[in-house]
């Protein structure tokens, strides 16, 4: 597993606040499948959520530390049904491109006296 510092932990939490689940760990538990998925997912995000389905929190807790355990992946947060994990990119992976921010043009605003006519 993985460590990271308080600070880090704190950076990473914030980061992590407007990111959505992109892998699900339902009635099936964590299987061979799930975890490659993770490990995928981490590969080019560096930073996921994974959303369990599951009432249990010591079974969540077992998931996140075998997660971490078997993917050499850092445990930032358990809050609910989501559990929030970082592991930095590989060496050789290409950085990521920026994705261009698109903005929609304004409309015209429209006065009082613009309907009257």
């Amino acid at each position: 597993m993985l460590e990271i510092t308080a600070a880090q932990r704190r950076s990473l939490r914030s980061r992590a606040h407007s990111l959505n689940p992109v892998v699900s760990i339902s009635q099936n538990g964590l299987t061979e499948t799930v975890l490659k998925e993770i490990g995928v997912c981490l590969n080019s995000h560096e930073l996921i959520k994974i959303r369990v389905y599951n009432d249990d929190r010591d079974e969540r807790d077992r998931y996140l530390r075998e997660i971490c355990d078997q993917l050499e992946a850092a445990p930032v947060q358990h809050i609910g049904k989501l559990l929030v994990v970082w592991r930095p990119a590989p060496e050789d992976a290409a950085p990521a491109k920026p994705r261009p921010v698109l903005r929609r043009r304004a409309e015209p605003r429209k006065t009082k006296r613009s309907h009257q006519g």
